[in-house]
């Protein structure tokens, strides 16, 4: 099976905050590396859990610590109330057909 590098971040928005936000969001231009990103929010529009799979845990950090991630996380900033993080490696679990 083949391994996956994962980045988690989970944000709280403040209350009413989602459009602009996710205007805020999407990053310009796209990173180098990154494979496939998934957004996924809670009923109440106020969490946002964002889950990107990488080529490596390098090229994760190279955009973690770039210019232009810098610039998408200043844009977000008046919409964010608190956020949360983490990179980790894994396999894609095999369920049983029913």
């Amino acid at each position: 099976m083949r391994e996956h590098f994962v980045w988690v971040t989970t944000r709280r928005i403040k209350p009413g905050a989602l459009q602009q936000f996710e205007r805020a969001w999407r990053p310009d231009p796209n990173p180098e590396g990154l494979r496939q990103a998934y957004a996924y929010w809670s009923e109440d529009g106020q969490e946002i859990t964002g889950v990107s799979f990488w080529d490596s845990k390098e090229a994760c950090d190279s955009w973690r610590t770039s210019e232009a991630e810098a610039r998408r996380r200043e844009v977000m900033a008046p919409y964010v109330l608190e956020e949360w993080e983490g990179f980790y490696r894994g396999r894609e679990l095999g369920v049983p057909v029913r």
